[in-house]
């Protein structure tokens, strides 16, 4: 059984940007976005199931270390006990001491690889990378490695 998870808006974005959105539905039960999200996002969060995280308190601490998009989904991860996708080293870090594990676009890139869903990874970082996606070359190099390109 596939597992459900909470996205942040910028994989959602670079996913759109390579037309590679499609990819969460084929990964993933459900993918859960919170309200901000949704709003960072736009119109093409069609697909994706919007639910507010329901913590007042862990959300009003949360914003105080990351942005509100990020913090309304860790806060919902928490509260739903999903694992969350996140890009950003700070969000990750404070998904982190709340317990949420964390996935990036290049880790469910490398899922979709393993599922068959992509023939080759590189193409898609390339991709990624002409789009303004950043990632550091030890990433990229990592990626690859496990990647077996």
């Amino acid at each position: 059984m596939k597992e459900s998870l909470v996205a942040d808006t910028a994989c959602l974005i670079a996913l759109e940007r390579i037309g590679r959105l499609n990819l969460l539905p084929e990964l993933f039960e459900s993918v859960v976005i919170p309200p901000e999200v949704a709003r960072e996002f736009g119109s093409s969060a069609q697909g994706l199931r919007i639910q507010a995280p329901a913590n007042t308190a862990l959300l009003a601490s949360l914003k105080i270390l990351v942005d509100d998009g990020e913090a309304e989904a860790i806060a919902l991860a928490s509260e739903l006990k999903l694992r969350i996708i996140l890009d950003d080293g700070q969000a990750r870090f404070v998904a982190k001491q709340v317990g949420v594990s964390a996935i990036g676009t290049i880790g469910l890139l490398l899922l979709a690889k393993k599922a068959g869903l992509i023939p080759a990874l590189e193409p898609v970082i390339g991709d990624l990378e002409r789009c303004g996606f950043y990632m550091s070359s030890d990433l990229k190099k990592e990626a690859l490695r496990l990647a077996d390109e």
